[in-house]
């Protein structure tokens, strides 16, 4: 192995060529959820700076729309795994950012332990201006000399170094930047990057960026000899077998191409297998991030958003539709199951357990926010009321809204969801009976609807009729503790 190019260098080199790739392909099929790109936390429908949709839906349409219609269905030759899978698209993009983030730190560690930051870190500012005479020579069609005693030449240093030390940091940044339980806890820390919409479009533009950088990077390995290049790439020795070195490289990028083929297949062909097979290196994660976090957001008045997309059509039942029409007056709402004092209470008597109202930004799972105001009951109230028993570890809602009616799409049952119960004690988990100062509108959840501002909207349960307390969610729907867990196969934690 060379000084230049030894072998952790090499290892490192395919493992992040490996994970960006699967990092790129999951990223698409999470962007095709919601495909517009917004600056403003807001994300006012017609105002995206990006769309890659025909689709359009404006604030002031005369026949209601829910965010869901705005989904595409992208190929798996370009999404992974394409065709409206968001959820097994979140699983196997925060699968990949854990063994990315560990390569690079690995990578990052040996680069100081080694000495070998000299061939990637600038240390004097004479690299900047040398990086343009060697595009220059390389717009001449000539190629630029390597910096003496080192692997590369200036410019081949300085887009290196950006790569790893800056994009990179980058990318890790914006997207932590959309994760609502992040967000939630530390409200501060969205305003680096213009808020959620702000990070969201950073992170796609970053995205390009790796994307420009692995074409270019490409072309020099074309323009500097596939044989040769190969071999300092492959083999770690500019000097070795280039027979070897190729033959190594190209089974190298078949291989890659060839797993992408399989799982594509097999994530589309067993899709709760995967689910389930992902969720093992993803859902711990989910987990720790829900429990950790708790909201601390106290946005102003000014704050709220002009319109608030919804996500899902209300219930079309007869029943419903007679307890809108009466304001509400003989709704009840039943809590029970492994508690000491089961209850039905009416809405005057959930208020008369207490109110609180919040102005915080609601997270959807498909990439758009909205602020708004939320009045309603604390969850901990309930809680207290009916005192669970030492069995209970999770709190199931279950709603009014037939989604083979309202939702279609081989879907089908009654929503439900469910939360662990430190959840539902968390100071800003209410039921909320009120938006932005009026009665709580019947698109966005009438007459009570599950707000935690730690969680995806997913998991706010609008249109509620019942509360159990449980201690496993296994016997209820598929057992995988939530409709869109169940049938669209998301992940039960939803804190990132």
């Amino acid at each position: 192995m060379s000084k230049f190019f030894p072998l952790w260098v090499v290892v490192t080199h395919f493992l992040n060529i490996f994970f960006l790739l699967l990092l790129a392909r999951s990223g698409l099929e999470v962007l095709s959820a919601f495909p517009k790109l917004y600056w403003n936390d807001d994300c006012p429908p017609g105002r995206e700076w990006a769309r890659f949709s025909k689709k359009m839906y404006g604030a002031d349409s005369r026949r209601m729309w829910s965010s869901l219609d705005e989904e595409e269905a992208w190929s798996p030759v370009l999404a992974l795994p394409g065709r409206k899978n968001l959820g097994l698209g979140r699983h196997w993009h925060f699968m990949s950012v854990q063994f990315w983030i560990l390569t690079g730190a690995v990578y990052v560690a040996l680069v100081f332990a080694t000495g070998y930051w000299h061939y990637l870190i600038p240390t004097h500012w004479s690299l900047f201006p040398d990086s343009i005479k060697a595009v220059g020579t390389y717009l001449h069609f000539q190629l630029p000399h390597k910096i003496p005693g080192q692997p590369y030449e200036p410019a081949q240093k300085l887009s290196y170094f950006l790569v790893i030390f800056v994009l990179a940091p980058f990318q890790i940044a914006t997207g932590a930047a959309m994760s609502p339980a992040v967000l939630a806890r530390f409200p501060r820390y969205g305003t680096l990057f213009g808020g959620k919409q702000g990070a969201r479009s950073l992170h796609f533009l970053g995205l390009c960026a790796f994307a420009a950088f692995t074409a270019l990077h490409t072309l020099m390995v074309i323009i500097h000899g596939i044989p040769t290049e190969f071999a300092r790439i492959v083999l770690g020795d500019p000097g070795g077998s280039r027979a070897l070195a190729l033959g190594v490289g190209l089974a190298g990028i078949f291989g890659i191409l060839g797993f992408h083929v399989i799982i594509s297949w097999f994530s589309l062909r067993y899709r709760r297998a995967t689910q389930r097979l992902l969720g093992v290196m993803v859902n711990p994660f989910e987990r720790v991030i829900s429990r950790v976090f708790t909201s601390r957001q106290h946005l102003a008045r000014n704050d709220i958003s002009p319109y608030h997309r919804i996500n899902g059509y209300p219930p079309t039942s007869a029943e419903y539709e007679q307890m809108a029409v009466d304001g509400f007056a003989d709704y009840r709402l039943a809590v029970g199951g492994l508690v000491e004092h089961p209850v039905s209470l009416s809405l005057a008597e959930l208020r008369e357990l207490g109110q609180q109202s919040q102005i915080v930004k609601h997270n959807c799972i498909q990439g758009w926010t909205a602020v708004a105001q939320w009045t309603g009951v604390p969850l901990r109230a309930v809680i207290d009321l009916v005192r669970p028993s030492a069995q209970a570890r999770y709190v199931v809602f279950y709603a009014m809204d037939d989604k083979g009616l309202t939702e279609g799409e081989g879907r089908y049952g009654f929503f439900y969801g469910s939360i662990p119960l430190f959840l539902a004690t968390n100071p800003q988990t209410i039921l909320a009976l009120e938006m932005n100062g009026a009665p709580l509108p019947i698109e966005h959840g009438a007459p009570v609807r599950l707000r935690i501002e730690t969680q995806l909207g997913f998991k706010m349960v609008k249109w509620i009729k019942a509360i159990e307390f449980v201690e496993d969610t296994r016997h209820i729907g598929m057992g995988m503790g939530g409709f869109r867990e169940d049938q669209q196969y998301y992940a039960n934690a939803a804190g990132i």
